[in-house]
């Protein structure tokens, strides 16, 4: 399968300017996987821009957001 990066790019949600791996999923996952965290896909706009992609973090905000 052929890397869509330019519409990849426009669906990606991810706020670090200087990311050298926006538009290029795999590279991201593989990423983030290594360091133990979730891409910035995973968040809501708001608790992505903290750039806490922990997993700890993924759950306290969906455990906060289903209780609203």
């Amino acid at each position: 399968m052929e890397c869509q990066k330019v519409k990849n790019t426009t669906l990606c949600n991810c706020s670090y300017g200087g990311c050298s791996r926006m538009g290029v999923c795999c590279d991201c996952l593989h990423y983030h996987r290594r360091q133990g965290q979730l891409p910035a896909c995973y968040f809501p706009a708001d608790a992505e821009k903290t750039y806490d992609r922990s997993v700890e973090h993924f759950i306290e905000v969906y455990q906060k957001r289903k209780h609203l």
